[in-house]
C-alpha cells in the first residue's frame, strides 16, 4: 500500500514558490540570476577551502589564524547581510523564544510566519529513497544572492578564502546558502555537490563534508541537522541544515549508556531517559573514522526504508542518529488529533528539543510534558528499535555489544513515569529569551 499525506513544505528559497506549476519555463535566459546553466557560467562566489582534519584533537585543527573567521565573519556575518537586504520571508530574530521549565529545558519558539507561504505538494512518506526530479523545486533554482559561499577541501592543506572565485560547474562544488524561512539565527543549508543533483540520501563524502563544516564553525552552539525523506525532509535534493542557538539542546543533556566500541576509536551509546530512542556516536581516531561509521549506519537505514534524523553536535565530535515513525503513524491515522492540530512536524530540530510552534495557544501552554508527549509519538517502540539496531550493527561490522552493558535495559525512555501522558497547559514561569 502506498502511503501519502498532503504536505505543504516550508519555502526554503525565494524562487521555490515562483517555481510551482511552471515546469514549462525555458531553461535559457531566465533572468533570475539562478544557479542553472543559463546564469552560472560567468558567476563568481566566495570560496572557503578548509583544511582536512587528521588526528583526535578536532578543536585544534589549525595552529595559525585563518584568513577569515568562519562562523562569526563569514557565515553569520553574510547571513546578517542577507537579512539587511530583505531576502528572508520574515524576521526570525523577532520570534518569541523561551526555555520551558523542567529537567531538560526544552526550547519553545513561536514562529507563526513560517507556515504561511507554502505550496501544496503530494509527498510520499513510505519511501526514504526517491529519485531526483528536476521538474520539482531543487537548489539549482535558487538565486545566486542566496548563496553565502562555496565550501570545499583545500588542495594545499591550508585554510584559504577567496572572495570572488569562479564556480567550477564540472567539479560540482558544494554551496552554503541561506534558508529564507529560517528557524533560528544563522539558519543555512549545506548543499553537497549541488550540480550532481543528488536526491536526499546520505553518502560517505557528503556526511564527511557536513562534519567538516561543524569543525570549521568550532562552536558547540552551531549544529547541523539532516532529515531523510519520510522524516520531514521537504526537498528531495541532498542538503543539511544548520543554525546557531546559544543554548544546550535537551537531547545533548540526556544520559547515555555505552553499548559498543569499534575499531578506529568510535564509541556507540544509546540515549536514555529521553522521549525518542536513538544512538549516539562519538570519538574516532580521525574525523573520517567517525564519519564513515555514522554514514554507513545512515545508508543502512536508507536501504532498509527506515526514516531517520541526524544531529551533528559538539563541533562535529558527537552525532545523534534517530530513526523515527511519526509520518507513518500520521498517514495511518494513529496520531492523536490534538497533536495533529499543533501542525508541528517533528524533524531533527524538534526531536533535539527546539520546539518550533505555529500557534500562540501552543506557545503559551508549552510545557515539558507536552513536548515529551509529542516526541514520544516519534520514537520507535523498544522492540522495533532493537531490530533496527541489529541492522545497523551488522552494516557497520559490529558483531558484539559491550559485555558490561549488553542486556541491561532497565530504563524505558519513552514510558518514563516522570512525564505525563496528557497534554497540559504550562503552569510555571518560563525564561523568555527573545
Amino acid at each position: 500500500m502506498m502511503l501519502k499525506i498532503k504536505r505543504v513544505p516550508t519555502v526554503v528559497s525565494n524562487f521555490q514558490k515562483d517555481d510551482a506549476g511552471d515546469s514549462s519555463r525555458p531553461v535559457g535566459g531566465c533572468g533570475r540570476n539562478c544557479l542553472k546553466a543559463c546564469c552560472i557560467s560567468d558567476a563568481k562566489l566566495p570560496l572557503y577551502a578548509f583544511k582536512k582534519v587528521n588526528g583526535k584533537d578536532l578543536a585544534m585543527h589549525e595552529c595559525g589564524e585563518p584568513p577569515v573567521a568562519f562562523l562569526d565573519s563569514l557565515l553569520l556575518g553574510e547571513w546578517e547581510e542577507r537579512m539587511q537586504r530583505g531576502l528572508f520571508r520574515y524576521d526570525v530574530t523577532a520570534c518569541e523564544t523561551k526555555v520551558i521549565p523542567g529537567e531538560y529545558g526544552f526550547v519553545a519558539q513561536l514562529n507563526e510566519g513560517r507556515h504561511l507561504k507554502k505550496r501544496p505538494t503530494e509527498f510520499r512518506v513510505d519511501k526514504v529513497l526517491q529519485p531526483f526530479d528536476e521538474n520539482k523545486f531543487n537548489f539549482t533554482k535558487v538565486g545566486q544572492e542566496e548563496v553565502i559561499f562555496q565550501f570545499e577541501a583545500s588542495d594545499d592543506g591550508k585554510i584559504q578564502f577567496f572572495p570572488n572565485a569562479p564556480v567550477d560547474v564540472d567539479n560540482s562544488p558544494s554551496f552554503v546558502a541561506i534558508n529564507v524561512s529560517p528557524i533560528e539565527y544563522g539558519h543555512v543549508l549545506l548543499i553537497p555537490r549541488i550540480f550532481e543533483c543528488l536526491p536526499q540520501r546520505i553518502d560517505r563524502e557528503s556526511f564527511l563534508l557536513a562534519l567538516h563544516m561543524a569543525v570549521e564553525a568550532d562552536n558547540p552552539y552551531f549544529r547541523l541537522g539532516y532529515n531523510s525523506l519520510g522524516a520531514f525532509a521537504t526537498i528531495n535534493h541532498l542538503h543539511f541544515q544548520a543554525y546557531y542557538l546559544a543554548l544546550p539542546f535537551p537531547i545533548e543533556k540526556a544520559p547515555t549508556k555505552k553499548i559498543a566500541n569499534l575499531n578506529g576509536g568510535v564509541k556507540i551509546s544509546e540515549l536514555l531517559k529521553y522521549p525518542v530512542r536513538g544512538l549516539v556516536f562519538e570519538g574516532g581516531d580521525t574525523l573520517e573514522d567517525l564519519s564513515n561509521v555514522v554514514s554507513d549506519a545512515c545508508i543502512c537505514l536508507q536501504n532498509s526504508n527506515i526514516p531517520f534524523n541526524v544531529l551533528i553536535s559538539d563541533c562535529g565530535k558527537q552525532v545523534f542518529l534517530l530513526p523515527q515513525c511519526y509520518a507513518e503513524k500520521q498517514a495511518l491515522g494513529e496520531v492523536d488529533a490534538e497533536l495533529l492540530d499543533t501542525q508541528v512536524n517533528p524533524a531533527v530540530w524538534e526531536i533535539s528539543g527546539h520546539m518550533v510552534l505555529k500557534r500562540k495557544k501552543d506557545y503559551d501552554e508549552a510545557s515539558e510534558g507536552n513536548a515529551w508527549r509529542l516526541l514520544a509519538e516519534v520514537s520507535l517502540s523498544e522492540e522495533r528499535f532493537q531490530e533496527v539496531n541489529d541492522l545497523i550493527f551488522e552494516a557497520i561490522g559490529c558483531s558484539e555489544l559491550d559485555d558490561n552493558v549488553q542486556g541491561d535495559k532497565e530504563v524505558d525512555a519513552v514510558s518514563s513515569s516522570a512525564h505525563p501522558s496528557v497534554v497540559v497547559a504550562g503552569s510555571k514561569e518560563c525564561v523568555v529569551l527573545q
